[in-house]
């Protein structure tokens, strides 16, 4: 009955005092973790040399229930762990000053990249040299093939990606992902490319170009070497889905952000070392040629020797997925996800249409991309006439990629002095630069040729041969400065925007402006070839068209920077009120009613001292 009452409240025992229980914490073992655990907000807080809290100079030791003193020791879980574990926690093992499960992510991830880059540099030059100098072929194929055929399959792969992604886990879907590329590339270079002749249908693309005209002759030849498009369109695909999807995302799973900050740097670096050595290699195998007796097919044993490489490389990146997942643990996340605005096409061009700002950063990306493949193209052209041969053309193109890779790696190291001394609007203006000067020289070595070609015979040079070798520096410096600067400048530029802005700005250019870069190119070669009946005779229209845009793109540059600049002085302006504003006391209305901020520490003193030795404290907990 007494129990009854007691429950309801119409009956009160007397009680004895409970008296809590705590851990014994040996000297300095609490106080070591708190000190290493405690947040900058209780800097005020101490452990005593007997193991208890200090707020403000006043003891915490433990009381009775009921009791006038009543803080209590912190974190009697603390305490609990800290017995459990032996009373100090452990440091985790180093190695040069890193930590060694840091180590066991960051050395093989170093070395997945590498992998995955190298087979992009010999797949990348691979498939320009069969689909250029294939016969019936030229360069004219490519923006066909990157229109017609790449976009397509890019597009259906990602659909394809996207429901494998809900139905598998996310080891099986990097290798479902993942063995088809090598299980391809090992297959078109022992089995397809050797057999090509019997399933090319070579008759009826000659009877079709007979009735089209030799001005159909990019979208015909993609029907006559369909197994070599194909192969175009997987190595494309490799650079999109296995770097950009599978490694990075990998690479996002199993590292934290203070890791990243510090490691991902080093991997762009990593980046161009693979490139240079894979330039090495291409250009070793393809010159295998010069080794072989005649009758042999040079360009098919160079194709099985790197194809071979390509398959090894994709084991091993398979073996070193297969280790990390077995021997190194995931970091925590957090659950709550952030919300990425999902827009529509049309959403996105009035998000581009209202901010100025928005829209010259759009022209920056639209004009790389139009500009770099409007260069590209014609000077592979040109490549092709001036090496024929399969092995010369991907040679020479191994030489390419490693002078791509030694150019960007400098850039790289130079980039943060430039940005240092110059500024943002220096650095946004020297990819457009470059690219205006080499393309002047480009364009003019093939319409102004014949008239240099005396002084140019001097240096040992055709004018031909003086076009690529101005067509190779215009892409290695406007590729090398791209990585390097204008990249960092395009992200950059989002910082001053205040965050809706930044947010939904960025995926509007993510939307319309990349594959609209992409593709602007392709769709303007295109329309020349197809009306003025070949690449060639389009030339001197392109390096119009390519003049318009640079200064287009130049000018967009100017006028971001202005703004760039401006913003950036505002924020600044704002950090500083904002620091001026934080110096200023703020008085309470309370206190100003009360009285003084001493006699409310004296009255909040549980030692009941006075107030001149309340106020001999750093300050009050009504401060605080």
């Amino acid at each position: 009955m007494e129990a009854v009452l007691q429950t309801k409240g119409l009956l009160s025992l007397p009680s004895k005092p409970k008296i809590r229980a705590f851990y014994p914490i040996p000297q300095g073992g609490l106080r070591h973790r708190f000190n290493s655990l405690k947040p900058k907000s209780l800097e005020g807080l101490s452990l005593s040399s007997d193991g208890f809290q200090k707020v403000q100079g006043f003891s915490t030791k433990p009381q009775l229930v009921g009791q006038k003193n009543r803080f209590s020791p912190i974190c009697r879980a603390e305490a609990a762990a800290a017995a459990a574990d032996g009373f100090e926690e452990k440091e985790s093992p180093k190695f040069m000053g890193i930590e060694v499960v840091t180590l066991k992510k960051i050395i093989p991830l170093g070395a997945m990249f590498f992998c995955i880059l190298f087979n992009y540099t010999i797949l990348r030059d691979t498939k320009d040299v069969l689909v250029v100098t294939a016969k019936g072929s030229s360069a004219e194929i490519i923006p066909f093939l990157k229109t017609w055929v790449n976009l397509p399959m890019a597009v259906g792969f990602m659909l394809l990606y996207t429901k494998l992604a809900n139905v598998l886990s996310k080891e099986a879907l990097f290798y479902t992902v993942i063995l088809p590329f090598i299980a391809f590339f090992g297959a078109f270079g022992f089995i397809l490319y050797p057999l090509s002749n019997y399933f090319h249908p070579t008759a009826l693309a000659d009877n079709l170009l007979n009735i089209l005209g030799p001005r159909f002759l990019g979208p015909i030849a993609i029907l006559r070497i369909w197994s070599f498009c194909l192969f175009y369109v997987m190595a494309e695909l490799w650079g999109s889905v296995v770097i950009s999807v599978l490694f990075w995302g990998f690479a996002n799973q199993i590292t934290t952000v203070d890791e990243a900050k510090k490691f991902y740097p080093l991997f762009g670096l990593g980046a161009n070392v693979a490139l240079i050595f894979s330039g090495r290699t291409v250009k070793y195998f393809s010159n295998l040629r010069k080794s072989l007796g005649p009758g042999v097919d040079g360009w098919a044993v160079s194709l099985k020797a790197m194809m071979s490489i390509v398959v090894g490389m994709g084991v091993a990146i398979c073996f070193i997925y297969w280790w990390v997942n077995r021997n190194v643990p995931l970091p925590t996340r957090s659950k709550k996800k952030k919300e990425k605005p999902n827009l529509s096409t049309m959403e996105s061009l009035k998000i581009l249409a209202s901010s100025k700002y928005i829209r010259d950063l759009a022209t920056l990306v639209v004009a790389y991309g139009i500009s770099i493949n409007l260069v590209e193209v014609t000077w592979k052209s040109k490549l092709k006439a001036q090496f024929p041969s399969p092995n010369e053309y991907s040679s020479f193109m191994g030489d390419f990629s490693t002078a791509t890779g030694i150019a960007t790696f400098t850039m790289m190291l130079l980039s943060q002095w430039i940005f240092d001394k110059y500024g943002w609007g220096t650095a946004a203006k020297i990819t457009p630069t470059v690219l205006l000067l080499t393309g002047v020289g480009f364009f003019s070595l093939i319409l102004f040729g014949d008239p240099l070609a005396p002084t140019l015979a001097k240096f040992g040079l055709t004018p031909l041969l003086a076009a690529v070798y101005v067509g190779a520096m215009q892409n290695i410096f406007s590729k090398s400065a791209k990585y390097s600067l204008f990249d960092p400048c395009k992200e950059m530029a989002y910082i001053p925007l205040d965050e809706d802005t930044k947010v939904k700005g960025k995926a509007a250019i993510d939307v319309v402006c990349n594959p609209l870069g992409k593709s602007g190119g392709a769709l303007i070669q295109q329309f020349m070839i197809l009306s003025f009946g070949s690449l060639a005779n389009s030339t001197p229209y392109l390096g119009g068209v390519l003049l318009v845009i640079v200064l287009a793109w130049l000018a967009a540059a100017r006028s971001l920077d202005g703004q760039f600049t401006a913003l950036r002085r505002e924020e600044e302006i704002e950090k500083e009120m904002e620091r001026a504003a934080v110096k200023i006391p703020i008085v309470s209305q309370d206190e100003s009613r009360n009285g003084s901020i001493t006699s409310d520490s004296s009255s909040l003193n549980p030692t009941g001292g006075d107030s001149a030795d309340a106020s001999t404290e750093p300050s009050s907990p009504r401060n605080l």
